[in-house]
């Protein structure tokens, strides 16, 4: 089993999810080898819950990394749509997810085949 995906397991342990009990937890390498855990952290109003990928990612945006730094992620589940876009635009390298009982590795446009792009300004 890939590393990550253990060390999200562990991580999962951690998720805040009282009303599906469906606890996910994900762990982003960056490009300088430091990591950052996020957890599924659920909320009464549904929509405001915040899923484990875009905890890590989040994490990792405030200690400043950018697009392009994240060489990749481990997670605990295959990631929701929205989490792909996230990856997507964060230029993930690979992600590694449990899925099925096997451990899956993909790339971002693997994961999300003709995402969304943000187009510059004037162009």
């Amino acid at each position: 089993m890939s590393e990550l995906v253990r060390k999200a397991e562990e991580a999962a342990g951690q998720a805040y999810a009282p009303y599906s009990g469906y606890r996910v937890g994900a762990v982003v390498r960056m490009s300088d080898g430091r990591e950052f855990a996020g957890v599924n952290v659920e909320n009464a109003a549904y929509p405001l819950t915040q899923c484990a990928e875009k905890t890590a990612i989040g994490a990792a945006a405030s200690a400043g990394y950018r697009p392009g730094d994240i060489v990749e992620v481990g997670i605990s589940a295959s990631p929701c749509g929205g989490c792909r876009q996230w990856l997507a635009e964060m230029q993930v390298g690979r992600v590694l997810f449990r899925n099925g009982g096997r451990v899956v590795e993909m790339t971002p446009d693997e994961l999300l085949p003709e995402q969304f792009r943000a187009v510059e300004l004037g162009s």
